[in-house]
C-alpha cells in the first residue's frame, strides 16, 4: 500500500483533488491517505519516512517554503492540473450590525471583490472558512459551495466562484529529473500546439 498526506481534514479541497488523482492513476485501492493540518509536518513524515507522498497545491502560501526548504529531502515527482470543489463568497443571514469580517484560505482572496469587509481573517484552509460560517466567527467568507446548501437556513450566497482550476505538486523521496526536464509530450496542450501550427503554417501561434 501507498501512503499519500495531504491537507485535510477529511472532504478538504486537497483531499477532493487527491481522491481524484488516485482514481486517474488507477491506484485509488492500494492507497492510504493522512490528512495533515500542516504542510512542515507533512514534510517532515514523508523525509522521515512515514509515508510515501505529499500532495500540495501549486498555489498554497506554504508552497514556496516546502519546496525551498526541504529541498535536499523532498523532490516534486508530478505536477497536474485539476479543479477544485466549487466554491462561493458567502454571508452569514443574521449577521446583525456592521459587516466587518470575512474569512479567507488566501489563495482564494483575489476570488472575489471582498471590499465590502475591511477585515481579512486568513484560514488555512477553506474547509475552515465553512467552520467559521456557521460558528460565527466573520460575517462573510469564501467556503465551498455546498456549505450554504447544507446550511440554507445560515448562510446565502453572495457570488458564486465555481470550479477554480489550480496546479498540483506530488512530493516524493526521490528525484526523478536526472538534470533534465521531464515534460509529457503528449498531453492535452501539446496536442493544442500541434493543432494551432498545424493551422497556421510557418507561423507562430498566438
Amino acid at each position: 500500500m501507498l501512503h499519500f498526506l495531504t491537507l485535510g481534514p477529511r472532504g478538504s479541497n486537497h483531499d477532493f483533488v487527491l481522491q481524484r488523482y488516485l482514481q486517474a492513476h488507477g491506484i485509488e485501492g492500494s492507497t492510504t491517505v493522512g490528512w495533515i493540518d500542516d504542510f512542515h509536518h507533512g514534510a517532515r513524515e514523508l523525509a522521515a519516512g512515514r509515508a510515501d507522498y505529499m500532495l500540495q497545491c501549486a498555489v498554497h502560501p506554504d508552497a514556496p517554503d516546502i519546496t525551498g526548504g526541504y529541498r535536499k529531502s523532498l523532490f516534486v515527482v508530478d505536477a497536474f492540473i485539476s479543479p477544485s470543489r466549487p466554491m462561493a463568497l458567502l454571508r452569514v443571514r443574521t449577521a446583525g450590525g456592521p459587516q466587518r469580517r470575512v474569512g479567507v484560505q488566501p489563495a482564494t482572496q483575489r476570488y472575489a471583490d471582498l471590499s465590502p469587509w475591511p477585515v481579512v481573517v486568513e484560514e488555512p484552509t477553506v474547509s475552515a472558512v465553512g467552520d467559521g460560517l456557521l460558528a460565527g466567527s466573520y460575517e462573510a467568507g469564501i467556503a465551498f459551495a455546498s456549505v450554504a446548501e447544507e446550511h440554507p437556513e445560515a448562510l446565502e450566497v453572495v457570488e458564486h466562484i465555481g470550479a477554480v482550476c489550480d496546479a498540483w505538486m506530488v512530493f516524493g523521496r526521490k528525484p526523478l529529473d536526472e538534470g533534465r526536464t521531464i515534460v509529457w509530450t503528449g498531453s492535452p496542450v501539446a496536442r493544442q500546439y500541434a493543432a494551432a501550427l498545424e493551422g497556421a503554417p510557418g507561423e507562430r501561434a498566438h
